[in-house]
């Protein structure tokens, strides 16, 4: 792809500015950890929210979501799309104790929840394992996107992309923290999602428009047997039985990034960042509207179009990549490139500072050098942010398909969900619960997908004819089906079991935790006694109800009118009206102001 020297001067003009609101913010970052890493608690929702939904934008979305469509049609992106469940529980029943908590990374939650021995080798287990493997898989992938585009489009080879791309984001990531972050997220997240909607419509038109897309998906599904139009996956296709375990399964059982069971990861540092409780409800509820009902469309709308052009692509992923080359004017190449990299880049940024606070707030200054001054410690985290960076890129070298990564981390973490959310509202649950949960979901998927598990797949075989030979295979449907399914029970039995043959946490620790955090009280009766809680979960599960119906008729709502069934698509979006009309009259009801106190 030829780029002009106007293409060249969007390009740099580009960096230069993410660079210079990196320098703008240096020495307000540099006063303390908190203003590096959660930004002196003083983010407006807007902002936060905005760059919640800015870093789930990576790079690599739009082409998995291509590879997801171009493979099981629109109906496959269920795999993302039940998650909207999670995040809808985060808005409703914890992002406000989040804030309450006060913590500077949802790691330190382990030593406010659980005490003792167990509690901080729980936060250190956990920060470990979270900002190197977990976290250098996610960069890993969103690396392997990045460099697949400019291999295509500059002919860039894979080492040169990445440590480009890579350098230009640790450098204003590294000189001021979270604020930069947020920011450059701000910036990137416009460019970004303007430049995608403008190529979807430059890509229907060259199929002849909406109509000449349908009619050439028609001819495509009827020659191969998909149904590339269908918003969910008939009861006979191969994949039916993987959208049933999504449905029921994997949105409340599985650790996933931007969408963890009870919150964590960056959603809670961005929540942490929050002004005051109001704002961590309203960044949440913004985040998960624009990511889940707002935005997929132009994403999913270029992928149908590289269906039809490129019907035989070794590597689907790409699809989306071809399209852009073939079919976005050569005026809106460097704008392009520039969304690429903003969407690249508002992803790496959030995990090395995330990753970097996890190393330095729960490891280092935890475990290695508790009394040093502040401003030491903000050196250590820049330190950190080049350890994390390096990590990410030499991980890019061991994967080929970000699909099967993303289901990778999914398998790894199924079961543990249940944990997560639980330690909040359920004064039993103690630290060996988490531990075991983590460990037990790790082995289990883990010796599911070795050979060692041929035996019982060839058992499970009598259930599911669909089912490859050998072990369980997370590229396969049916088989990461059966491995979602087989680890969170293992998990779940786990876990139960650990958490009644271990004793539960002192008294006081429990007492200490409930008159901080004020969860509902229906499971910490014997902690609460006559104390008011300041959480309603009938209302809550109300409010989360209405936040489902709100995402889900405004995302099918949105698609009904784009393919022309416009009076399913009103009706829809009336429903999502209704849905949001009751959730803030329920909020106003109970007291947005009593929300809005500093803690």
């Amino acid at each position: 792809m030829q780029l002009s020297w106007a293409d060249w001067l969007v390009v740099v003009a580009y960096f230069a500015i993410n660079l210079g609101i990196g320098f703008l913010y240096y020495r307000r970052a540099s006063g303390s950890v908190s203003e590096y890493f959660v930004s002196g608690r003083s983010v407006p929702w807007w902002l936060a929210g905005t760059s919640m939904v800015a870093t789930t934008f990576g790079a690599d979305t739009p082409l998995v979501v291509t590879g997801i469509v171009y493979r099981y049609g629109i109906a496959g992106n269920w795999l993302w799309w039940t998650m909207a469940l999670s995040g809808m529980m985060t808005v409703f029943f914890f992002a406000r104790l989040w804030r309450r908590a006060g913590v500077l990374t949802d790691m330190e939650f382990a030593e406010l929840r659980y005490a003792g021995r167990p509690a901080a080798f729980l936060r250190g287990f956990r920060a470990l394992y979270l900002a190197l493997p977990v976290n250098t898989i996610i960069m890993g992938w969103v690396n392997l996107a990045m460099a697949k585009i400019l291999e295509l489009t500059l002919g860039v080879k894979r080492l040169q992309a990445v440590m480009f791309c890579l350098g230009m984001t640790v450098l204003y990531t590294a000189i001021s923290g979270l604020w930069a972050v947020l920011w450059t997220d701000l910036l990137q997240f416009v460019l970004k999602m303007g430049m995608v909607i403008v190529l979807a419509i430059f890509a229907v038109r060259a199929v002849g428009g909406i109509h000449g897309l349908t009619s050439r998906l028609a001819a495509h599904d009827a020659a191969t047997g998909s149904q590339s139009l269908a918003f969910a996956p008939d009861w006979a296709s191969g994949w039916f039985l993987m959208f049933l375990v999504y449905l029921s399964v994997n949105w409340w059982a599985s650790w996933y990034p931007g969408a963890e069971p009870g919150g964590g990861g960056y959603i809670a540092q961005r929540i942490f960042s929050a002004k005051n409780e109001k704002h961590s409800l309203a960044a949440t509820l913004w985040f998960n509207l624009a990511h889940y009902a707002l935005r997929p469309w132009p994403w999913i709308l270029t992928a149908l179009v590289a269906v039809v052009l490129y019907p035989s692509l070794r590597d689907p992923e790409i699809g989306y990549i071809q399209v852009m080359i073939r079919h976005l004017p050569a005026s809106l190449r460097g704008l392009m490139l520039a969304g690429f990299a903003a969407a690249y880049m508002s992803t790496i940024g959030t995990h090395i500072n995330l990753g970097a606070s996890y190393l330095i707030n729960d490891f280092y200054r935890r475990f290695v050098k508790r009394d040093a001054a502040e401003r030491h410690y903000v050196e250590a985290s820049r330190v950190a942010t080049i350890v994390v960076t390096l990590l990410a890129a030499a991980a890019t070298y061991f994967m080929s398909s970000i699909e099967v990564a993303w289901k990778f981390l999914i398998s790894i973490g199924a079961g543990a969900g249940l944990v997560f959310m639980l330690r909040w509202f359920w004064w039993r649950i103690n630290a060996w619960s988490e531990i075991s949960a983590m460990s037990a979901a790790g082995i289990s998927s883990l010796a599911l997908q070795s050979r060692m598990a041929t035996g019982l797949v060839e058992r499970l075989r009598g259930l599911d004819s669909r089912l490859p030979a050998g072990p369980l295979n997370a590229a396969d449907p049916h088989g990461f089906a059966w491995l979602m399914i087989l680890t969170t029970a293992c998990t779940t039995i786990t876990w139960l079991v650990v958490t009644f043959l271990t004793p539960p946490e002192p008294s006081g620790k429990l007492r200490e935790f409930y008159e901080r955090v004020r969860p509902a009280a229906v499971g910490w009766r014997s902690i609460a006694g006559s104390e008011p809680a300041k959480q309603n979960l009938l209302w809550s599960a109300a409010d989360w109800i209405a936040g489902c119906g709100l995402i889900y008729s405004s995302l099918f709502g949105i698609g009904y009118v784009i393919f022309g069934h416009a009076g399913k698509g009103i009706a829809l979006l009336a429903i999502a009206a209704a849905c949001a009309t009751f959730i803030f009259w329920d909020l106003g009801r109970r007291g947005w102001e009593a929300l809005s106190g500093e803690r």
